[in-house]
């Protein structure tokens, strides 16, 4: 077990190598949330995640032969990027070793860092062992994501700085993966405040560290936007710091965690990837046991996929109402279209998409269905908008 004594001494190696990083009040998720929150800004670090903490921590630990011989690291991509960027700062040879599926904006990342990225296997157990077996063969030392003294002891940093910041918090929600993050933090901030409440948080689909503490073992399977955290097996001494500082473990369904990407990009103006936002996440799933207290979590990387963000911020406004599908009947005759823009014109609507439909069998030969995406102010709106149709006579379903 590591003690506040290893976490300080991280602190101090690091100091000047890492982004010293803010934490800041977000009073607009605080009002929808009924708690007062802080977040703990790891996304502004020069790699974009907290990771770099323990990475350079353990770096800042090799000898001069360890050094030269390189380093090798498993990761789906914050913490490949956390060893890459350092170990080029600090003229150490890196390899990293990433599932074939890795976003490719973590690859390339890892790659302008200078590491030699090599993509093994289909997740991160697969990768692991490849990357074990390459350790072995050509001397490389490991650094492990998370279970690792040095690299537990650098993200417990994060502790240090939030206390400084914000030292009446009452809680700290901290998303789980293999478990190095909230067991640095936990054991750096129960010591200095033992009634602090800390909370872990997990993607529902990847429930490992929860499982573990259980003594459940069972496969996990199934697509999450909480790639970085979507660890299999927790680390061994990642497990024992959280079965004896951690007071519980939420976890959060993918609808939680794409609001949270949504919720911190509008509300706040941050941009958070799945991982990263997962603490925001239980705040919105159970707000409940939040409520009335002053509560920090860890924004823990903004490295999203272009794509994907796209994705999640459409679908975001879809589910709050902004954007529309509507089905609407039509005679096929002249005149019919320029009507139905007119209606949803003068109601305030923007019509974004049209599909005119007139070849389906399910349609009559004299008739056409127009399928519109419409943009609206809210829910409420839509709905004034689908009146005004209904009222010029139109027949309108919402898809």
């Amino acid at each position: 077990m590591i003690g506040l004594q290893d976490v300080r001494e991280a602190a101090a190696a690091l100091t000047g190598q890492i982004v010293r990083t803010p934490t800041v009040p977000a009073p607009s998720v605080s009002d929808r949330l009924g708690c007062r929150l802080f977040l703990k800004l790891e996304n502004l670090q020069t790699t974009g995640s907290f990771k770099e903490r323990g990475a350079l921590n353990r770096l800042c630990r090799l000898g001069q032969a360890e050094r030269a011989r390189g380093v090798i690291a498993t990761s789906a991509g914050n913490h490949a990027q956390g060893v890459a960027y350092h170990a080029r700062r600090l003229g150490i040879p890196a390899t990293i070793v990433m599932p074939r599926h890795t976003p490719f904006t973590k690859v390339e990342g890892t790659e302008s860092f200078g590491a030699t990225v090599v993509l093994h296997g289909d997740d991160l157990s697969a990768a692991e062992q490849h990357a074990a077996a390459l350790a072995e063969e050509r001397g490389l030392t490991v650094v492990h994501p998370y279970d690792d003294p040095h690299v537990i002891a650098g993200q417990g940093t994060i502790a240090l700085e939030l206390l400084d910041d914000a030292a009446d918090i009452d809680d700290i929600v901290v998303p789980i993966g293999g478990g190095g993050l909230i067991s640095g933090i936990a054991v750096a901030a129960k010591a200095l405040r033992p009634d602090i409440r800390i909370i872990g948080v997990e993607a529902d689909l990847y429930p490992s560290m929860s499982d573990a503490l259980r003594g459940v073992s069972r496969d996990y399977t199934g697509a999450t936007i909480a790639e970085g955290i979507a660890v299999k097996r927790p680390g061994a001494l990642t497990l024992e710091i959280v079965r004896a500082l951690v007071d519980d473990i939420v976890l959060v369904e993918e609808t939680a965690l794409e609001r949270a990407i949504h919720l911190l990009l509008t509300g706040q103006k941050l941009l958070g990837e799945g991982a990263g936002v997962a603490g925001l996440a239980a705040l919105l799933a159970v707000g409940e046991r939040f409520a009335g207290r002053r509560v920090a979590t860890i924004l823990c990387g903004g490295n999203i996929d272009a794509r994907l963000l796209a994705s999640v911020m459409m679908r975001g406004l879809v589910r709050d109402g902004h954007l529309v599908r509507l089905m609407i009947g039509i005679d096929d005759s002249p005149g019919m279209l320029g009507r139905v823009a007119a209606v949803i014109g003068k109601a305030g609507g923007n019509i974004v998409e049209v599909y005119h439909h007139r070849l389906w069998y399910s349609v009559s030969p004299k008739r056409a269905e127009l399928e519109l995406v419409v943009e609206t102010r809210d829910r409420l709106h839509a709905r004034a908008v689908r009146q005004s149709l209904a009222g010029e006579g139109f027949t309108v379903t919402t898809v």
